[in-house]
């Protein structure tokens, strides 16, 4: 793991620890923490805190869609 500034660069076998503190305050933390790490694993970046901060990881993790359009990354 990598920090610089106040993003977290990661390697994959880090997703999930990230995740669940991303999406601990969530109403539904299983969904979230399955879109997290699918999220993180392809961007591997995850915003810092329990929502927003995408801007932190750049075009990624903010333009990832479901295939309904709706933005995938938590």
């Amino acid at each position: 793991m990598i920090r610089h500034r106040d993003t977290i660069k990661i390697i994959f076998y880090t997703c999930p620890a990230l995740c669940v503190d991303r999406c601990k305050a969530h109403s539904r933390p299983k969904i979230c923490k399955r879109a997290c790490e699918t999220c993180c694993k392809r961007c591997k970046c995850v915003p810092l805190g329990t929502s927003g901060n995408y801007e932190t990881c750049g075009k990624c993790y903010f333009e990832e869609k479901t295939h309904g359009g709706a933005r995938k990354c938590p």
